[in-house]
């Protein structure tokens, strides 16, 4: 019986593409987040502050500064620049979302999570989807651990800054 483990069968060789594709979305996730957020960094602001977590000003501070840690991060993620550092920073980040998200849920808090857009509290009568917002954000935090342990991907500038090959040889 041939016991397939990640140096043998075909993981070493697809690994790095999955690497890839894990890299390009959770680019395309940040820079989608940031750039539905740069716009309006009142309302981003808004969002943070409806967790009821942070004071208003804070909240604020905080709501106007994550749309641009979000598209640097999107970038970082985009060109595979520093990409276990931006992994890191992207854990760090989807963990507190998530928690932020259950927070509001266990205190009823009817709000917008304002991931993709302005957030906030919700209208009467709207009921907020907390369950596909956490379940959203735990596939992203996938993706970020992902990065986090294989950071190194094809088409990365980490890659030619290294100049390391993203498949490993099977005789490391």
């Amino acid at each position: 019986m041939t016991v397939i483990t990640p140096r043998t069968g075909r993981w070493p060789a697809v690994r790095p593409w999955v690497g890839v594709a894990a890299r390009l979305g959770l680019a395309a996730v940040w820079l989608l987040a940031g750039a539905s957020k740069v716009g309006d960094l009142a309302g981003s602001g808004r969002a943070v502050n409806a967790y009821q977590i942070f004071p208003y000003d804070v909240a604020t501070v905080i709501g106007a500064a994550l749309p641009f840690v979000e598209l640097a991060l999107g970038v970082l993620l985009l060109l595979g620049l520093a990409t276990r550092l931006s992994a890191g920073v992207s854990v760090a980040l989807l963990v507190v979302f998530v928690a932020g998200i259950v927070s509001a849920w266990s205190r009823g808090l009817a709000i917008d999570c304002g991931c993709f857009g302005s957030g906030g509290q919700l209208a009467e009568g709207q009921a907020p989807s907390y369950l596909p917002e956490i379940l959203r954000d735990l596939g992203f935090l996938a993706l970020a651990g992902f990065l986090l342990i294989w950071p190194r991907t094809p088409f990365s500038v980490d890659g030619w800054l290294t100049s390391e090959p993203a498949v490993e040889d099977e005789d490391e």
